[in-house]
């Protein structure tokens, strides 16, 4: 016990008479070139992957009221025609609007002049076709947080190990290899690995917040198409 206190006490003793500065800025301002460069990028991934979660979070909340007000609105319409004219005059521009408008104007050019299958065959082909632009663009930039999630780590164990590197270079050159000559290479090796954990780890879970909530709008898409051919169906029929 009394060994592992002598041994602690060494090391701060050490550090204080190396007047070594360990904050992140001076390890940064200290490091190599290499070092600085895989700082740099995993710092801009960062400040990406953050403007991308706010940005889709923000995005998804937004669209998750507007479907609501949107199928509240479409169960009560009375008349398929007078609702599709009234959401035209509104301007609206939002996933569930453009599928519907997609939809209904398919119907119009098909309406009387196919069988009933290649009608609805046609209004669905449209309705889906939509479905698919909405969700390309919904998905837009998210790719980018599950790359920066797989390599992030990699990226910043490369910076740990160049100053590794650069350490035992000092102790080879200097012949020294008491902990204030190697401690600020060591530091800002460990430096790049806590950064690059830092990035990965929201990136990460962020991605998969994002992915199920946008799987979650596009079945309830899909549900909507489902739904909507069987009122436009039913509406043939009679």
């Amino acid at each position: 016990m009394n060994n592992s206190i002598d041994g602690i006490v060494t090391v701060t003793k050490a550090l204080s008479e190396g007047h070594h500065d360990l904050s992140m800025w001076a390890l940064f301002s200290q490091a190599s070139f290499t070092v600085k460069a895989v700082v740099i990028t995993l710092i801009m991934c960062s400040f990406w992957c953050w403007t991308i979660i706010f940005a889709k979070m923000s995005l998804l909340k937004k669209l998750k009221k507007k479907a609501n007000e949107f199928e509240a609105s479409f169960w009560k319409c009375g008349a398929m025609e007078a609702f599709f004219n009234d959401t035209m005059s509104k301007n609206e521009d939002h996933p569930f609007v453009n599928v519907f408008t997609a939809g209904m104007k398919e119907l119009g050019r098909a309406r009387n002049r196919k069988s009933f299958q290649q009608v609805m065959g046609r209004v669905e082909t449209a309705m889906r076709v939509t479905l698919g632009r909405e969700i390309d663009f919904l998905e837009l930039h998210v790719s980018f947080l599950a790359t920066t999630g797989s390599t992030a780590p990699f990226v910043g164990l490369f910076g740990t190990v160049w100053g590794i590197m650069n350490s035992f270079e000092s102790i080879g050159l200097d012949q020294n290899t008491s902990l204030t000559a190697v401690a600020p290479g060591i530091a800002e090796a460990l430096f790049a690995t806590a950064l690059g954990l830092v990035v990965t780890i929201p990136a990460v879970i962020a991605y998969n917040k994002i992915s199920l909530e946008i799987n979650r709008y596009q079945n309830r898409l899909e549900a909507f198409i489902d739904e909507f051919s069987s009122v436009i169906s039913r509406q043939i029929d009679e």
